[in-house]
């Protein structure tokens, strides 16, 4: 591990203008490239204090034997030479975006004599128009099926062609009218480039012009009786509009615009891209990458934008560039943009209309796909096997923890304070196993104390289940299993009465805390004090990313491309997401709760019924016995009851309307907003059950 003071430049040497910057290892490898408006403003900010760097930016300036500079004189000259760098020298440090596949063009090479439609991938060639990307090649070749009716341009390989002309006898397309057969004459090479000029206008949108014309040829035809004629280009005419249905309108304007769209979590970020030309989407493709240095979604975009359109110009650079942020500075991004254009770039973040609801769209795909992303590495088998020995192997622990989990405390300042346990097994979540706790033993906000609770309770209750099973007794009072004629154990005590297996009889190997030191000390404190020393325990602090075990001043910093890390990250995200919904639920509650709720033996049908009868509770609670009787379902000593808690039941404070100083009549939270009473729902006993 390098000191970083050791190759940091005196002072004075650095230029203080625009430029990039590479860092270079030990071996002259360049492990990170990075541009900079003012070179010496931002290599300052490598060169300070350890401690104060992001753990990804620390670990690179630590490999770095060397920086090393080149000044350019404006800040899109600094964009286009790190592009340039970061392709050709591929740093380890920086981001990069990986498909997930070789995404298929539909491409026509206008750079032959006789152009071909074809799909293609990789790297595009020069002379050749491309349309896409396409999630699949059959979509590609469903609609070049649909257009070769009206634009029958040649789409078999050379040796196909070559044959054909040499034995003068054209290929099956050719005979049925799917291709103009120029391999053997029946078209001229200049009417050919015509008819590929029209395929590609029409694939870029252009659609109408040639709906209008077949329409009007159509029209003339059936005018002088040529029947068949007119029912061929009618039937052309359908194959264009069914073309034209497998991309429907998005966009009424009849934009070209491309929308980019960032789904992100600490670890890795998901890009998705669609392609919008003359209104209708005709491409959709989308990216994974590893976030291998501290970096915002304005810096993502700016790498999406420089893998997208690096080696693009003209019109595959669209006039308009929607994304969900801007880069920081936005402006020689755009500038950069318009130079690979040719003409002017909009670059900007969508706030209304239909772009707003489309961009919505392109981030719910981004998000789809970077939890396919997770779920498809957490399903492999062999990668949770790695992930489990990787954190055995970090924790110092005797074997592979097949058991984990992982507690995170939720509260909204300082109320209706909640804890969650997940469960996974063998690398994978049991949610069935799932538990939430109320924090019961004080009140207010504190993480810590909350957490050794949580902690107490959970193996107090293992204890307390060890114990029934025989497994934790000074031998008088185990339970005796039972045999079955067999000879074998069928009763083993893991179960409750209803066969359910029992809440808290199975230790886990490993338990995660959502938190730092504090939070770890205080799980392992809480066990010391059950007795319990065969179960670890370790705390994943959200912000850096580190794995804290008890006793220790230093944490335990996996690298980031860990297996182990990642498993410990998804057990750790599944915990904070079951607590928080168990606690906007118990928070939602709360704030529906009713005097009625107090009242023993009425249930949700029979509250809705008065609260329909009367219309507020105001109302109810100025009605009288023989009033409240009338209410279907409610007899004279319920009603009485009902009397009683209401009257003990202080009257609410009235509504004030602040626009207009009004008094409201009704009480607040009685009425929904459609007009209908709001009830209140039954403790939810499914999955997941409260503690």
């Amino acid at each position: 591990m390098a000191d970083p003071s050791s190759y940091r430049p005196k002072p004075g040497e650095i230029p203080d203008s625009p430029g990039v910057y590479r860092f270079r290892d030990e071996h002259r490898r360049v492990i990170y490239v990075g541009k900079a408006k003012s070179l010496r403003q931002r290599l300052a900010n490598y060169f300070q204090d350890l401690s104060g760097l992001h753990p990804r930016t620390r670990s690179m300036v630590t490999t770095a034997a060397s920086v090393e500079w080149t000044v350019v004189s404006t800040e899109v000259e600094a964009l286009q030479l790190e592009y340039s760098w970061i392709k050709e020298y591929d740093p380890r440090f920086n981001v990069k975006y990986r498909d997930d596949k070789s995404y298929p063009y539909l491409a026509v090479t206008m750079n032959e004599e006789y152009p071909r439609v074809q799909v293609m991938r990789g790297h595009k060639k020069k002379g050749v128009r491309y349309f896409g990307p396409y999630a699949h090649a059959w979509a590609i070749r469903d609609t070049v099926d649909l257009l070769l009716r009206v634009f029958p341009v040649r789409t078999c390989s050379a040796g196909v062609f070559k044959n054909a002309a040499r034995t003068g006898r054209p290929c099956l397309l050719g005979y049925i009218g799917k291709c103009s057969a120029p391999c053997v004459d029946r078209v001229s090479a200049e009417d050919h480039r015509e008819l590929a000029d029209e395929f590609c206008d029409f694939m870029t949108g252009r659609t109408n012009t040639y709906i209008r014309r077949l329409e009007k040829q159509m029209a003339e035809a059936a005018d002088d009786m040529e029947y068949e004629r007119a029912a061929r280009l009618r039937d052309d005419i359908g194959a264009l509009k069914k073309a034209m249905e497998k991309n429907a309108v998005v966009l009424a304007d009849a934009t070209d615009a491309d929308l980019i769209a960032v789904a992100e979590d600490e670890l890795e970020a998901a890009v998705q891209i669609f392609h919008v030309r003359g209104g209708r989407v005709r491409g959709q493709r989308g990216w994974v990458t590893d976030k291998v240095e501290e970096i915002t979604t304005g810096a993502l975009v700016e790498h999406a934008l420089q893998q997208l359109y690096g080696e693009e110009t003209g019109d595959a650079v669209p006039k308009e560039v929607l994304v969900p942020a801007l880069p920081d500075p936005v402006e020689p991004v755009q500038e950069w943009l318009a130079g690979r254009r040719g003409s002017g770039v909009s670059l900007r973040i969508p706030q209304r209309g239909d772009k707003k609801a489309l961009m919505e769209t392109v981030q719910r795909n981004a998000q789809q796909a970077l939890v396919l992303h997770k779920t498809k590495r957490a399903s492999d088998l062999t990668t949770r096997s790695r992930a489990l020995e990787e954190i055995a192997d970090a924790l110092d622990l005797d074997s592979a923890p097949l058991r984990i989990e992982c507690y995170d405390i939720s509260h909204l300042q300082g109320d209706d304070v909640v804890a969650s346990m997940v469960v996974f097994e063998d690398g994978l979540a049991r949610k069935s196993e799932y538990r939430r706790f109320q924090i019961k033993g004080f009140a207010g906000q504190d993480d810590v104390r909350s957490m050794h609770e949580v902690i107490t309770r959970r193996f107090r209750r293992y204890l307390a289940e060890k114990e029934k099973t025989g497994e934790w007794t000074d031998g008088e009072n185990a339970e005796t299993p039972e045999i079955d004629r067999n000879g074998e154990i069928v009763g083993t005590g893991l179960t409750e009465d209803d066969g359910r297996p029992k809440k808290f009889a199975y230790p886990p190997q490993l338990v995660v805390v959502d938190g730092g030191a504090p939070q770890v000390a205080a799980a392992r404190r809480a066990m010391d004090e059950l007795g319990i020393d065969d179960i670890a325990v370790c705390g994943l602090a959200k912000r850096l990313e580190e794995v804290w075990l008890p006793g220790d001043d230093d944490p335990v910093v996996l690298p980031r491309t860990s297996e182990g890390l990642y498993l410990l990250q998804r057990v750790r995200d599944e915990a904070h997401r079951f607590a928080i919904s168990y606690q906007r639920t118990k928070r939602s509650k709360r704030f529906r709760s009713s005097p009625l709720d107090d009242v023993p033996g009425l249930g949700d049908t029979r509250k809705q019924a008065l609260l329909k009868h009367f219309g507020s509770l105001k109302k109810l609670r100025s009605a009288t016995i023989d009033q409240i009787c009338e209410v279907p379902g409610i007899g004279r000593k319920t009603a009485e009851t009902i009397a009683v808690a209401l009257a003990r039941s202080a009257p609410a404070a009235p509504a004030v309307n602040t626009a207009t100083g009004e008094i409201m009549e009704e009480e607040p939270g009685t009425m929904g907003s459609s007009g209908e009473p709001v009830t209140t729902g039954a403790p939810d006993e499914r999955r997941g059950q409260e503690t």
